[in-house]
């Protein structure tokens, strides 16, 4: 049955894990919660990433023998509603990691918060507003 306590993976291609785990890590603050730690013919490479205990996290995944070329699109967005302002160390340490500060395709998201795409170009939204669904 789904409820508020579901698990919830989200997987992305990488062409770059090591510089996609430096963003989510070194740059936005998440822990490694677990990755490959040898090559498996046949298996993809990969880092999960999210917030330990966390009922959610980002799998990051590289096909060494087939590589997917990350497609993100404007609204592939990662949205963190941070309820608040948006401290610029975190923003300065995210583009220092690899990311790039980008305008929103939707103003409503530069209105209320930054947008910096990662390395594989998919778009993070740091949000000042609160999800209150």
């Amino acid at each position: 049955m789904i409820d508020i306590d579901t698990h919830v993976r989200i997987a992305r291609p990488s062409l770059d894990l090591a510089a996609a785990e430096r963003f989510y890590v070194e740059g936005l603050g998440l822990s490694v919660l677990w990755r490959t730690t040898e090559r498996v013919s046949g298996e993809h490479d990969l880092v999960m990433v999210g917030l330990p205990g966390g009922h959610w996290h980002f799998e990051l995944t590289h096909d060494p023998e087939h590589p997917l070329t990350p497609t993100p699109t404007v609204d592939d967005l990662f949205v963190l509603y941070l309820g608040g302002p948006i401290d610029p160390e975190l923003v300065d340490r995210l583009i220092a990691t690899g990311g790039t500060r980008t305008a929103a395709h939707n103003p409503y998201w530069d209105r209320f918060g930054v947008t910096v795409t990662d390395p594989d170009g998919y778009p993070l939204v740091l949000c000042t507003r609160t999800w209150n669904a």
